[in-house]
C-alpha cells in the first residue's frame, strides 16, 4: 500500500485529490494539511511515502516546507510531487532543487495523477522530455555555475557526465541506450553510478546537477 499526504490551502483540491486516490486498491490518504507548517508536522507525523505539494501556500511556502523535509532525518523517505496550475513557472527549477522527485498539473487527468504517485514511490523521477528541456532552456543558462561548482562531478568518468548530461533531456534509459548505441543495462548502471557519486536522490536530482554544471548533449535545444 502506497501512504499519501495532501498540502493544499484549497479545501475542494483537496478533496478532489483524496476522492481520486482513494478509489485506487493500491493508494490510501494518510493525512491534509492547508499549509507549509502543518504539512511538515504530518510528514513527521505520518511518514507517507509520498507528499502531493502545491507550492503556492500561505505562512510556510511549499519551496520551505520541501527543504525542510530534505533536512529532517524524521521526514525521510517522503518523496514529492509538486501539483501546480502552470507547466513551468519560477518555481519549478527551485523545488526540483530543493528535492522535488518531479511535478504535474493540477488539471491532469486522474490517470496522470495515480500514475504519478506510483512512479516516484516507486523511486523514479517524474519529469517528462518536453518539460524537462523546458526547465534547462528557461533556467539552465542562469543558474549554471560551471563544473567547479559542483566538486562531486569530478569523481564521475567522462561516459557517466555524458549520461547525465543525457539524463537531462528527459530522455529514458531505452532512449539514452538507442542514441549513444549502448544496451539499456550499461546506461542504466552509469546512470546509477552517477546517483551514488552525486548524492543524487533520483533522476530529478540528476537534472539539476546537469543544469547547475552546464552539462549538455550537442545540438539538444
Amino acid at each position: 500500500m502506497i501512504r499519501v499526504a495532501i498540502a493544499d490551502d484549497q479545501p475542494v483540491v483537496r478533496m478532489g485529490l483524496r476522492v481520486l486516490i482513494e478509489r485506487e486498491d493500491d493508494l490510501e490518504v494518510v493525512g491534509e494539511a492547508d499549509d507549509g507548517g502543518t504539512a511538515l508536522q504530518m510528514v513527521r507525523r505520518t511518514h507517507p511515502d509520498v507528499l502531493l505539494l502545491d507550492i503556492r501556500m500561505p505562512g510556510m511556502d511549499g519551496l520551505e516546507t520541501l527543504r525542510a523535509i530534505a533536512d529532517d532525518p524524521a521526514a525521510g523517505g517522503t518523496r514529492v510531487v509538486v501539483v501546480t496550475t502552470f507547466e513551468i513557472d519560477q518555481y519549478i527549477f527551485e523545488a526540483l532543487q530543493a528535492g522535488a522527485s518531479g511535478f504535474i498539473l493540477k488539471d491532469a487527468a486522474p490517470e496522470e495523477l495515480v500514475r504519478a504517485i506510483r512512479v516516484v514511490a516507486a523511486g523514479e523521477a517524474l519529469l517528462s522530455p518536453s518539460v524537462t528541456r523546458r526547465v534547462v532552456a528557461l533556467f539552465g543558462r542562469h543558474l549554471a555555475g560551471g563544473m567547479a561548482s559542483i566538486p562531486a562531478l569530478d569523481a564521475l568518468t567522462d561516459r557517466e557526465r555524458e549520461i547525465v548530461a543525457w539524463v537531462a533531456t528527459g530522455r529514458s534509459n531505452d532512449e539514452i541506450a538507442k542514441e549513444l548505441v549502448l544496451s539499456p543495462d550499461t546506461v542504466r548502471t552509469h546512470v546509477s553510478r552517477a546517483m551514488v557519486k552525486l548524492n543524487a536522490r533520483d533522476r530529478a536530482q540528476l537534472v539539476v546537477f546537469a543544469v547547475r554544471a552546464g552539462l549538455t548533449v550537442p545540438g539538444e535545444p
